[in-house]
């Protein structure tokens, strides 16, 4: 094959390819002017279109019709510029008006500037500039925009809408303004047709009666109710709500609250934190579970109370505290453990319960047994047991003012100066009192018995070991220790040398030590969470 051959077959080639490029390319059409001219020393290859009385200029490209008062058009480059009230429409779905525009045929872009006003359907945005890519069919803008739905006025520096999927990406300074709720953020996805936003950066939420804070965040604007992550905090209920993630529903008046979770309540100076939390406004009640630990602060002394799970309900002056599963309580002159437990603020009334015993257990179970799985308190070095165990606090000062225990009291306390002696009293029922918030007396009543170690008050030598029985008698306390014992009923009974009493007898039925299960610090009331 000749050169001349070759030249002929790259010449078919080219002008194929060309051919093929004009179908591809659409050339913009002139549709109608006033009347045209040129000026093609000051705009070369221009044609440039203007209006009369009759007739605007009409441009028209690929479903996209283009109004204005003036246009230079480029046929060569299949680009214009129009001026002066622009009309930009394309079919019935998408309107722009702006006083001028450039616009590219072979990229499909166009470049709106001048009090420019995109409409749609669902939504209308107004910006300075504004630039259209209709092959993507993406509107974007760098300046101020503001954008206005159904419900919403919605604004930000710069903003991105995806018009096929009817969703908006604004960034920079980000807010949203509703008669419900205003919503600000460093970034937001919003879907128009939905009514739903994805938050992204330092994001905050203003209703009616919330605050919502996060870094990350899904939010239906329309029922007012999301997901959010990342340092999100929920203000809500006179309540401070923090976890790695929350869930909250307005109309519902719910929120949950999932891992490292905090619930601070402003009125009650109260804190609960746990890995999983429910909070009902309409019930004012919130449950904590998975690790839950309440912190209290009474009278400049904080209560701290761990469980499985707290259930706080009913208003501030009403609020009940239930706590389930393997209850301890720590308080600066107080220990405790039980079951659970049962605190309602109005009454001023703590009461710590053990779990009820199955018939199996009933049948099985000796004193010992019950009594380990009885609560029990301990104040200083006092340990006090029982069926359960009532607290009562003065509702002025909220510091404890009476102690009851009913049913197989017993209270142990390991003698100081022996090695293995414990001073121990049994009985059916105690009644205490304290003052100034420390434990001050108690009396033991129904079937009570002891073994206490005495000593002489000269070189504190062991004197004896009393074992008496009597109906009823008074404990007085010094310090956190028994001081004082008075038997309110003639006793029966004697102190007996030490080497006349075996070891198995310096205990009485049931006898328990318990030190172990007793929380010092706040790593003890979580420790068994751990495990």
């Amino acid at each position: 094959m000749g050169f001349t051959s070759n030249v002929l077959i790259l010449a078919l080639a080219l002008m194929t390819n060309y051919s093929l490029f004009c179908q591809e390319m659409k050339i913009i059409e002139i549709r109608e002017a006033g009347g045209s001219k040129k000026n093609q020393q000051i705009y070369p290859g221009a044609n440039i279109l203007f209006k009369d009385s009759k007739k605007r200029v009409l441009l028209f490209h690929e479903g996209a019709l283009i109004e204005s008062d003036l246009a230079y058009f480029y046929s060569r480059d299949n680009y214009f510029k129009a001026i002066g009230n622009v009309i930009f429409s394309q079919g019935d779905t998408l309107k722009m008006t702006c006083r001028k525009i450039e616009y590219d045929g072979k990229t499909k872009v166009a470049k709106a500037n001048g009090n420019v006003f995109f409409k749609s359907p669902d939504m209308s945005l107004s910006t300075e500039e504004l630039k259209l890519d209709r092959i993507t069919n993406e509107a974007f803008y760098e300046q101020k925009g503001v954008i206005v739905d159904s419900s919403s006025t919605l604004s930000s520096n710069r903003g991105r809408y995806f018009i096929d999927e009817k969703k908006y990406r604004f960034v920079s300074n980000v807010n949203i303004y509703n008669p419900q709720y205003i919503v600000n953020s460093n970034q937001l996805d919003y879907y128009t047709e939905l009514n739903k936003a994805y938050l992204f950066g330092e994001s905050k939420i203003e209703g009616e009666n919330y605050t919502i804070e996060c870094r990350t965040g899904f939010y239906d604007l329309e029922k007012e109710k999301g997901f959010f992550k990342k340092n999100a905090i929920l203000y809500y209920d006179n309540k401070i709500i923090k976890g790695d993630s929350l869930y909250f529903e307005s109309e519902k008046n719910y929120a949950a609250a999932t891992n490292n979770v905090s619930i601070f309540d402003t009125i009650n100076n109260s804190i609960i934190k746990g890995h999983y939390a429910e909070i009902f406004k309409a019930r004012d009640s919130a449950v904590v579970t998975q690790r839950a630990l309440s912190m209290n602060i009474i009278d400049r002394d904080t209560l701290y109370i761990s469980a499985d799970t707290l259930l706080a309900t009913g208003p501030d002056e009403k609020r009940i505290i239930r706590a389930y599963y393997d209850v301890r309580i720590l308080k600066n002159d107080m220990r405790g453990r039980s079951d659970s437990l049962h605190l309602d603020k109005l009454a001023g009334l703590t009461k710590l319960l053990s779990k009820p015993l199955t018939r199996k257990q009933e049948q099985i179970f000796t004193e010992v047994d019950r009594n380990k799985s009885n609560p029990v308190v301990w104040f200083n070095k006092s340990q006090m047991s029982g069926n359960n165990i009532l607290l009562m606090s003065n509702k002025k000062t909220n510091k404890l003012d009476s102690l009851k225990i009913n049913g197989n009291v017993l209270i142990i306390e390991k003698d100081t100066l022996s090695k293995d002696g414990y001073n121990q009293i049994k009985g059916g029922l105690l009644d205490g009192s304290f003052r100034n918030g420390k434990l001050d007396n108690i009396i033991i009543k129904k079937n009570t018995e002891m073994i206490y170690y005495l000593y002489n008050d000269e070189d504190f030598q062991l004197i004896g070991i009393d074992k008496t029985t009597c109906s009823a008698l008074k404990m007085d306390f010094l310090d956190g220790e028994i001081n004082d014992i008075t038997f309110l009923v003639t006793p029966s009974g004697n102190v007996y040398p030490e080497e006349e009493i075996p070891l198995n007898d310096r205990t009485l039925k049931g006898f328990i030590w318990r030190d172990n299960e007793r929380p010092n610090n706040i790593g003890d009331l979580i420790d068994n969470f751990e495990k």
